[in-house]
């Protein structure tokens, strides 16, 4: 007998592609008649972070959450077999899309997703249908010295003195559960189970290295800002911010300067944090499926 199903019942698939000899893992739902929504995660996340959000946007998008190489399910090259930058995250998302014969698609982009999505949107300006910004920065403003100093620092001297100093303050324990629970008003509501499988993935050997390139290498980001803001105000993509307002990573100061650049932004600020689908995900998927049907 078949199972019977309840009215909007979800199933995510979990798959795993080849792209450039290397296994990528995704997560996937939804009908692929429905317009593509490419969800790209942040630091040190992966798809999981995307949970949630798949199943209450899978009756109106056929949406797709790949891990980056290093992160989640994916294969997790040494640095001498991968090289770990944003250009190569980068090349990696855009031959999955192309292998998955993806030809359109919006695009939700949160920390480390911001830099892979606004150089796949300007390299390919035609694929991008609409953007969705969660605490994904594209402006000087958003770079506070207040956290970003220590980072900076390693940026200008990658000296093993400021990489140790990196690997201590960020990739503690504690600081991987501070990453989910800062700027949330009940940090009660939060799923522990993020901060375990960070932990667990990071202790896979090289991993803290990899995620240490990273970081270096995203100080190449902020010399591509002016091209971001530049595609910006040439293509005026259609942009919706929802943005956790309580961020110390990626405060709301990074939110506001897309106005400048863009004539018709859907803005949001959420009294959450950088994870702002942690506490807010029903608000977000509102807020998204509002914004699409407004296209």
């Amino acid at each position: 007998m078949k199972p019977q199903f309840s009215k909007g019942f979800v199933v995510t698939c979990y798959r795993n592609i080849e792209v450039e000899g290397l296994k990528i893992f995704y997560r996937e739902a939804g009908k692929k008649d429905l317009p593509t929504l490419l969800l790209l995660h942040g630091f040190p996340a992966s798809s999981f972070m995307y949970r949630e959000l798949i199943e209450r946007l899978a009756d109106q998008f056929h949406v797709i959450a790949p891990d980056y190489p290093g992160f989640g399910h994916s294969d997790a090259p040494s640095l001498e077999a991968f090289s770990y930058t944003f250009d190569h995250l980068a090349d990696i998302v855009e031959k999955f899309t192309d292998l998955l014969g993806i030809d359109q698609y919006g695009l939700y982009m949160q920390d480390f997703g911001g830099p892979v999505g606004f150089r796949l949107s300007l390299r390919r300006p035609e694929k991008v249908m609409f953007l969705v910004i969660q605490n994904a920065n594209a402006y000087e403003e958003g770079l506070p010295d207040s956290f970003w100093a220590p980072v900076r620092d390693l940026w200008q001297d990658p000296s093993s003195a400021n990489y140790e100093k990196i690997r201590a303050a960020g990739m503690a324990e504690q600081a991987l559960e501070w990453n989910y629970t800062h700027g949330v008003k009940n940090p009660e509501q939060i799923n522990p189970d993020n901060w375990l499988l960070q932990r667990a993935l990071l202790e896979r050997p090289g991993n803290k290295d990899a995620m240490l390139a990273l970081l270096y290498d995203y100080g190449s980001n902020p010399g591509l800002y002016p091209a971001w803001q530049a595609y910006f105000r040439k293509h005026q993509p259609s942009v919706l911010i929802v943005w956790g307002k309580n961020d110390v990573i990626f405060p709301a100061s990074g939110a506001y300067p897309y106005q400048r650049d863009l004539d018709k932004v859907d803005f949001n600020l959420l009294d959450t944090g950088h994870f702002a689908l942690e506490d807010h995900c029903e608000v977000i998927a509102a807020h998204i499926k509002r914004f699409a049907q407004s296209l």
